[in-house]
């Protein structure tokens, strides 16, 4: 009888919870990043979604609770430490440097994962790989037509782009995503989605967002938090057929309207 066997997750965080003073923001959260998969996690205003990327990401330590990459118990490590382990994150707002070139912002960010000092004049050895990796990633995230251009000229939905190419020049094999469509009109969404879709192959991705349209076209697993504490957590189905998740939503919009 074969026995079958079962992948780790990327990223694991066991029991999460993080308070400041007598809030607890975020209270027991369990959740695996699985590679080749795109988890979600959705919650009205206040929630704790940031708060749990903020932990995920080495910005905030847990209170209390573990978190382990690839099966090594990182918990309490820094972002820059988790950033050099494979951890890459993007942020509610732009975090590029407008002043500089497309391409310029990704040799940055390759040149931060090898514990460089961040400039643009470095080692012949060095420069070669921070080249390669940036245009490797400019690539993949559809824009190495854009790479002599500087930041402050693109799009709104381009800079997003570029944010995830940031990330994808660390070499991570764990991307955090903080509402990657937020600002974005449809045929920027539609771009980034498509993105995504693209990048599942090789990472495990957790995005925050709150277009639900999005959310469901393009997670594979999606975890609801509500108040700090995961309410649910399935594949988009389950999700839409949960009747708590419903009243939890269906709550907020009837005291929005009222």
């Amino acid at each position: 009888m074969t026995q079958m066997t079962t992948t780790p997750p990327v990223l694991q965080a066991e029991g999460l919870t993080r308070r400041f003073g007598g809030l607890t923001a975020v209270n027991d959260v369990t959740l695996a990043l699985q590679l080749h998969e795109i988890h979600a996690v959705i919650g009205t205003n206040g929630a704790g979604k940031s708060t749990l990327i903020n932990m995920l990401s080495g910005e905030l330590p847990p209170s209390a609770g573990r978190l382990h990459l690839q099966g090594q118990d990182v918990t309490g490590w820094a972002q820059p430490k988790l950033a050099r382990h494979g951890i890459g994150r993007s942020y509610q707002r732009n975090n590029i440097f407008l002043p500089l070139t497309v391409r310029e912002n990704c040799r940055l960010a390759a040149q931060s994962r090898a514990q460089r000092a961040w400039r643009l004049w470095e080692p012949a050895q060095g420069c070669r790989t921070s080249h390669a990796l940036a245009d490797e990633a400019l690539e993949r995230a559809g824009l190495a037509a854009h790479a002599g251009r500087l930041a402050s000229e693109l799009a709104h939905g381009q800079k997003r782009q570029l944010e995830v190419a940031m990330c994808l020049a660390t070499q991570p094999v764990a991307l955090l995503l903080d509402e990657p469509l937020a600002g974005m009109g449809a045929e920027e969404s539609a771009r980034m989605l498509d993105l995504l879709r693209g990048l599942r192959d090789g990472h495990a991705i957790l995005v925050v967002e709150h277009d639900m349209e999005a959310v469901f076209a393009v997670a594979d697993r999606i975890t609801v938090m509500v108040n700090g504490t995961v309410i649910a957590s399935g594949s988009p189905a389950e999700i839409r057929a949960n009747q708590e998740v419903q009243l939890a939503y269906l709550g907020e919009e009837e005291e929005t309207h009222a």
